[in-house]
């Protein structure tokens, strides 16, 4: 519970920001019409993320408490296990979205400097400077994709 305590608190609104504040712009900006043409799967995604915070934020109030006292009632059990399946749907899809249409889509529409510097803003979220990682070769996906060398 702890562990996935953790991740609502930092891999799940990190993934979010990578979205919203780096993909996403730069994705509109780029005035493809194949671009424009995802405009709605775009929005179904930054709509998940607005639902995902709310089934998070009750997920992690029902954790601690759960935490604190040792158990929950069987109310507060069924809840949670609903919130937990509803998410898991969720995540699903989204998933589904990214990977069939929005980063396939990327690598077509984005040139490999604009990809670049979204790995480079997702780095420094993480707290990673790229350029002291030597063995690090970021790739715009295109080319992993042309090459199937996933190791990058």
């Amino acid at each position: 519970l702890e562990i996935a305590r953790r991740y609502l608190h930092g891999a799940s609104p990190g993934h979010r920001s990578y979205e919203v504040e780096s993909l996403f712009p730069k994705w509109r900006a780029c005035g493809e019409g194949a671009a424009r043409d995802a405009r709605v799967a775009v929005d179904a995604l930054e709509a998940d993320h607005e639902r995902a915070n709310v089934g998070h934020t009750e997920v992690e109030n029902l954790g601690r408490k759960w935490l604190a006292e040792g158990s929950l009632t069987r109310k507060e059990t069924a809840r949670m296990a609903e919130v937990l399946q509803s998410l898991q749907s969720l995540y699903q899809k989204h998933i589904k979205i990214e990977d069939t249409q929005i980063f396939p889509l990327a690598s077509r529409v984005l040139n490999a400097q604009t990809i670049q510097q979204i790995g480079r803003e997702m780095a420094v979220r993480r707290g990673l400077d790229l350029d002291k990682l030597p063995d690090l070769k970021l790739r715009c996906p295109t080319h992993r994709a042309k090459s199937h060398d996933m190791s990058a």
